[in-house]
């Protein structure tokens, strides 16, 4: 008899996410936060109601690309460039500082020579960040136009990009049985390729949204197939990662007509389905190892490397480019937060088998930290300044972020007035008969 299970699993996953997301919300932490604990809470490392399956795996990949793609869709490569030397060398120091700290921690504790790939991986997982924490952060005290509040947005997209290419680069070697000259030549030759036929589906997508003189729901569409399309192709022609693939999908559709549409499409079905399920999916899958001495240890290491390497490392190449030592504190903390994109690489790194089961739980642990912690520790390195705003200045890419939370209200505003005028037609036809009959 075929199951319907999984119609229940999902259910139950969507309502745990949402219930705790509220809560975590409620007390100023990320709702990925909240969507973690479902996870750990329905797994077998608590109640044991939900385990591994196939369908879950799926459904989570296919939420991780969206997630990617996402990000590259709101990644503005005209104003990387405007950003220029600075925010390059910001965030090339907060990947190669991340990337040694996570891999000599990783090696003291794993020192056989065939894990070193495992422990550059720890360093790989290091080197994310996640923007969105701290923008909303910034948003919320003022700060996001502020010459750090700029320099911490355009060093995080150039990070994601650097993160992306070590995460390709390590998964690719991965296998032993590989060419280490073929993996590299085939890296290279996808981002060559990327480029060159990316700048002429760029020039396509632009024509083709353009004209038309409105969205249409066909735009969203087909860029989730081109998005699958290519993902699909990175991984299996070029032994890219799929996730490689969706978020240089995403960067070729962005800056286009309609990507603002297009993003907020993608924005319904990621937060109704597929972003619950992925966050959720990886809290099932942890299975904490036996609390050590050992274990216990790295997970506390790993906290402390993880937060002191974006801040050494981030604060030391704003310095290199003139920022005062404020503004060099201020950008290294606002860098500190992995989030959602240290998710992704680990939950990665597990499917490949490049991440040691007995570092998947400490690594969730040192995720939810600093997603708890930065807004906390940017609220205190901003709190001598709340009332001066000399060093304001205009940024494309804090107005970018505004004009998706601009779209979202203008969208709930057109809701409104449609809730409105259906409710004045209710209250007509009630009228109307009585009306009539008066007359």
């Amino acid at each position: 008899m075929e199951s319907y299970e999984f119609l229940f699993n999902v259910a139950l996953v969507l309502l745990t996410t949402k219930v705790f997301g509220i809560i975590t919300k409620k007390i100023d932490m990320p709702q990925v936060v909240g969507a973690l604990v479902a996870g750990l809470l329905l797994g077998p490392t608590m109640l044991g109601i939900m385990h591994e399956t196939v369908f879950l795996d799926q459904m989570a990949e296919i939420g991780v690309i969206v997630l990617m793609f996402t990000a590259g869709l709101e990644t503005d490569i005209a104003e990387l460039k405007k950003s220029g030397k600075a925010s390059f060398v910001i965030a090339c120091f907060g990947v190669v500082v991340p990337l040694l700290g996570g891999y000599f921690l990783a090696a003291f504790f794993s020192p056989e020579p065939d894990t070193f790939l495992q422990n550059v991986f720890m360093g790989v997982v290091l080197t994310a960040t996640s923007v969105s924490i701290t923008v909303e952060t910034l948003k919320e005290m003022g700060k996001l136009s502020t010459r750090s509040g700029n320099a911490i947005l355009g060093a995080a997209l150039i990070d994601d990009i650097l993160g992306i290419i070590a995460l390709t680069l390590i998964t690719s070697l991965s296998d032993p049985s590989v060419n280490v000259g073929a993996v590299l030549f085939k890296v290279v030759a996808f981002f060559v390729l990327s480029l060159a036929l990316g700048l002429l589906l760029h020039k396509g997508f632009e024509k083709w949204m353009s004209s038309y003189n409105r969205d249409k729901k066909r735009f969203a569409i087909i860029a989730f197939a081109f998005c699958l399309i290519y993902s699909f192709v990175a991984e299996t022609v070029f032994g890219v990662a799929d996730i490689t693939g969706a978020f240089i999908a995403g960067l070729i559709i962005s800056n286009t007509t309609r990507v603002t549409y297009v993003a907020s499409r993608f924005e319904i079905i990621s937060y109704m389905l597929l972003s619950p399920i992925f966050f959720a999916n990886i809290g099932i899958k942890v299975e904490l190892p036996e609390l050590t001495a050992s274990i216990v240890i790295f997970s506390v290491l790993l906290v402390v490397v993880a937060v002191l390497s974006k801040v050494i490392g981030c604060g030391i190449g704003a310095k290199l480019c003139h920022y005062t030592n404020e503004e060099s504190l201020r950008i290294g903390v606002g860098m500190v937060t992995r989030g959602e994109v240290g998710l992704v690489v680990a939950s990665k790194g597990v499917a490949t088998g490049l991440m040691h089961p007995d570092f998947f739980g400490p690594v969730i642990i040192m995720v939810v930290f600093t997603a708890v912690v930065t807004p906390v520790l940017l609220k205190m390195v901003y709190r001598d300044k709340k009332t001066d705003y000399s060093d304001l200045e205009y940024s494309e890419l804090a107005e970018q972020y505004q004009e998706v939370k601009d779209f979202d209200l203008a969208a709930q505003v057109l809701l409104d007035m449609h809730d409105r005028m259906r409710d004045q037609g209710k209250e007509k036809e009630e009228t109307s008969p009585a009306d009539t009959k008066v007359q």
